[in-house]
């Protein structure tokens, strides 16, 4: 209230002065002051007065509007004087911004009983710049960041207090849990009313984990320090001597700089001769402590206990003793109780499943260690939505308000006896569907793929059939598809609501280039994949295409100037028909790859290119069908393609096409495929598994017609049998984490097999649709003639199937007809964001090819390791890249660099 009658001595002092003037950002001058604004306040009687005008004074960066808002005082207020308290709210409100370092509130002018009021502020100084001192260089934009500091802002006490406490937990996390913080203000001349912020940070020595000790335990010591995930202790020497048994007994473990002490090093670089013959040491132990990490490890140490059976088991005390060197040494002391185990457990209140069904689902038996999480999860309370438990098994058939309780009856020596509670209730019925957040698709588009249809019984495995099915469509973000499932306990419904948000699923191919003697090049591509094809004469229906029907067009156009031309169409309807998921698919190509180079003038021209080339046509059908059984998650198909394959002077290799470079070859062939997918999305699957079984045949001409034999041209019509099998698996290998709690690592294993085979022994092999195995799968020539590429990272492409010759030392001028391919392949997502999906992955690969099946041996392949990115953006597909090491490829006096290969990759993931 200081503050609030401040004008009560400064009017004191302009009745004695007779003049009054302010003077800071603009003047007001205040002259031949009424004696009756002085009365104000000696009067006794409260009286009320109007505010007839409202002035500031002293704001230079807030405009004046905004600050008599904040005050809350308005033109036609009334204010009581003496006794009213506005003018105190004022003040604090304006105070409780923290931008001012003073505030006061003046009356400068009175008639009748209006008067005028004038707010002066002195502003906070603003922030100028800043910067940090004694830290590393790499240090400074971290620490930007965390301040969370902009130059231009109010400093105020609250700002400097954050940054210190950011300071210290960046610190702290690295280790540095002793961090001091000083700030020095001074004055910036370049800006008015501002000030800058030196930081200097004196971070002190690394706080280490000497020791870890536990007592009161019977668990093993080594057993309790490895659940503690983030608290470990230095590495350490453990010292051995031979013993008379002719093994050794440990000596002596102790720190890493007690042994170069000991040893007499003050400095020390890293061989192997400064160690003793009989000394082991652990290497590349993080051995900081963190304060927070340790609160979380003592947790889990307690949820191991739990998981083991000590459901008693606390942490009496801990204790964190510092020494003089930097390190501390942490004692915890814990209480285990007792170890108990499961004893009967009974059903009651069951009609739908006898007790022998539920406690065959529960799975656990009499005599099994004590676990409550286990039993919780057993029962479906905050178990994985696709577990087997005893709440799934109520739910899939429609019991939507199922409840389960374990109740503990009885518990004696070291066993635990359970009634389990089951409130089974009635069976739920899907009442409404509601779908929300499709801007672009059509509804039925979504609905078409639900299993959760209204008037069926409701069935959480259908809920999450449903929700991986509209995964599968890849028009919305996997991430985000969630069903709001709404029950109504008096009529035994339920509603559902399917949220989903829409991501861009079409793709463009743009590039151009001038090579030139080859001249231009580039490639224009478009895939539309959630196409409408029957509102594309509906002039209304382009925004800016027509869309939301769910179909695939594709376009693409791809030249390298007088050297390669081809052009592509394709077309799918997926649910052909419209009343099941038959997809229909049609494409037509044409590609020509032609020898344009003219030795003679050392120059790519259009004669060249039109006197030697290979050109392919074809054009190719497909129908597929979603199958019943074995599950509904097979599907089959059935495609009819014809390819003409036209040579004129082309010379492809003596060993491929021999004595073949003029004519024309075709290629007629049927392929039946059989298929079953489980992923759960198809962007950076987690659970499932992908199988896909193929046979592509062509008719038996030569038995048909045996002439054939005889005749000069034997390729004019192809005769193959090809056989393909690749089965993926995905498996989850740590619980969901990130901000969104949907990262997981994830392992893919994979097996690959193809076969080519002939119908008439008097025919070689087909030099058509080969395997081309090796690098990163990108296509040549040889795709042109119907191969299937299959990369293998870490490798050129290689014609031997001996692993033991170096396949760098020529070139492929053959391809295999039989071949396989393993895969072990660890993931992890950095982004799953609709935008750009990206993850990494480490990879191991074993692979080879054969011509012969008497020479195929599936264990003898070369092998390769290596690290690689994937990158999926909706408008260019898949960008990726492979760094691969191939072992097989080591020969005496190879370096890293001739064992390795970087590969790219740009929109398809190779075979």
């Amino acid at each position: 209230m200081q503050k609030v009658y401040k004008f009560l001595l400064l009017l004191f002092i302009l009745s004695s002065l007779g003049t009054f003037v302010y003077s800071q950002e603009k003047d007001t001058t205040i002259t031949s002051i009424d004696a009756d604004l002085i009365n104000i306040f000696n009067q006794k009687t409260p009286k009320k007065y109007k505010i007839a005008a409202i002035g500031t004074i002293g704001n230079r960066y807030f405009d004046e509007n905004l600050l008599i808002s904040i005050s809350g005082l308005n033109v036609g207020d009334e204010i009581t004087i003496p006794g009213g308290d506005n003018f105190a709210k004022a003040i604090n409100k304006l105070w409780s911004q923290n931008y001012f370092n003073n505030v006061e509130i003046y009356i400068t002018k009175l008639e009748g009983k209006n008067i005028t009021v004038q707010i002066a502020v002195t502003e906070r100084p603003r922030l100028a710049r800043f910067s940090f001192k004694g830290v590393k260089h790499g240090e400074i934009d971290d620490l930007t960041t965390k301040t969370g500091l902009i130059a231009g802002r109010v400093v105020t006490e609250n700002m400097r207090r954050s940054a210190i406490e950011a300071i210290k937990k960046f610190y702290a996390e690295k280790g540095f849990e002793n961090a001091k913080i000083r700030i020095d203000e001074r004055k910036d001349s370049t800006i008015h009313n501002s000030i800058s912020l030196i930081f200097y940070i004196d971070k002190g020595n690394k706080v280490k984990i000497n020791n870890i000790n536990f007592a009161g335990n019977n668990i093993e010591t080594a057993i309790l320090k490895k659940q503690l995930k983030g608290t470990k202790e230095q590495s350490r020497l453990t010292l051995f001597k031979p013993d008379d048994k002719g093994g050794f007994i440990e000596v002596k473990p102790y720190t890493f700089n007690d042994y170069l002490k000991d040893k007499g090093y003050l400095t020390y670089t890293y061989t192997r001769k400064v160690l003793d013959p009989y000394v082991r040491f652990k290497f590349f132990i993080s051995a900081k402590f963190n304060d927070k990490k340790y609160t979380e490890d003592k947790e889990k140490l307690i949820g191991y206990y739990n998981a083991n059976g000590y459901r008693d088991a606390l942490i009496e005390r801990d204790t964190i003793v510092h020494n003089n060197v930097g390190a501390l040494n942490i004692d915890i002391q814990v209480n285990e109780g007792h170890k108990y185990y499961f004893g009967n457990i009974a059903w009651r209140g069951n009609t739908k499943y006898p007790d022998s069904i539920l406690t065959a689902v529960l799975g656990i038996k009499k005599g099994d260690t004590y676990n409550l999480d286990i039993l919780n999860k057993k029962l479906g309370k905050g178990g994985a939505p696709e577990s087997a438990d005893v709440s799934s098994l109520y739910m899939d058939d429609g019991y939507l308000f199922f409840v389960a309780d374990p109740v503990e009856t009885s518990v004696y020596n070291d066993t635990i006896d359970y009634e389990i509670r089951l409130r089974e209730g009635p069976q739920a019925t899907i009442k409404n569907i509601k779908i929300a957040g499709n801007e672009k698709t059509k509804e039925y588009v979504i609905r078409r793929e639900l299993r959760t249809i209204p008037g069926d019984k409701f069935s959480r495995e259908l809920l999450i059939r449903s929700q991986r099915e509209i995964a599968q469509l890849k028009f919305f973000n996997a991430e985000k598809i969630n069903p709001n499932v709404i029950p109504s306990p008096d009529d035994g419904t339920v509603d559902i609501t399917w949220n989903v948000e829409e991501k861009s699923s079409d793709q463009l191919e743009l590039s151009a280039g001038w090579g030139g003697i080859i001249g231009l090049t580039g490639t224009l591509g478009v895939t539309f994949n959630n196409f409408s094809i029957k509102n594309i004469l509906h002039k209304s229906a382009w925004d800016p295409l027509p869309m939301g029907d769910g179909q695939q067009l594709s376009i693409r156009a791809q030249s390298n100037g007088r050297a390669f031309r081809s052009y592509n169409f394709s077309f799918t309807e997926p649910w052909f028909g419209g009343k099941k998921r038959d997809p229909f698919t049609v494409s037509v190509y044409d590609t020509k790859f032609a020898n344009a180079y003219n030795p003679l003038t050392g120059t790519y021209t259009s004669a060249s290119a039109n006197s030697s080339y290979l050109r392919t046509t074809g054009i190719s059908v497909s129908l597929g069908k979603q199958l019943k059984w074995p599950d509904d998650y097979f599907s089959g198909s059935i495609g009819l393609s014809f390819t003409r394959y036209q040579l004129v002077n082309y010379y492809i290799s003596p060993i491929s096409l021999p004595g073949f470079n003029n004519g024309f070859s075709h290629n007629l062939n049927v392929k039946f495929a059989i298929q079953r997918s489980s992923i759960d999305q198809p962007m950076f699957p987690r659970t499932g598994s992908n199988f896909l079984l193929s046979l592509q045949i062509t008719p038996p001409f030569s038995l048909i017609d045996r002439n054939l034999v005889m005749q000069s041209n034997q390729y004019e019509w192809i005769e193959y049998h090809k056989w393909r099998f690749n089965g993926e698996w995905y498996l989850p290998l740590t619980k969901p984490a990130g901000a969104e709690h949907n990262k997981q690592l994830v392992l893919k294993a994979a097996a690959k097999y193809g076969f080519l085979g002939k119908y008439n022994p008097l025919l070689q092999i087909s030099p058509f649709e080969r395997f081309q195995v090796g690098d990163a799968g990108l296509s040549n020539q040889y795709a042109l003639i119907g191969y299937d590429i299959i990369s293998q990272r870490g490798y050129p492409v290689y014609q031997t199937s001996n692993p033991k010759v170096n396949p760098d030392q020529n070139g492929a001028t053959q391809y295999f007809t039989i071949f396989n391919k393993y895969t072990l392949e660890l993931r992890y997502p950095l982004s799953l964001n609709p935008s750009s999906t990206i993850y990494a992955l480490g990879f191991f690969e074993a692979a080879n090819g054969w011509y012969d099946i008497k020479e195929y041996n599936p264990f003898k392949l070369r092998r390769s390791v290596g690290l690689g990115m994937r990158f999926f953006l909706p408008m260019f597909g898949l960008l990726g890249f492979d760094y691969g090491l191939g072992l097989d490829r080591y020969f005496p006096g190879a370096t890293l660099k001739d064992m390795s290969r970087f590969t790219f990759m740009l929109g398809y993931e190779p075979e």
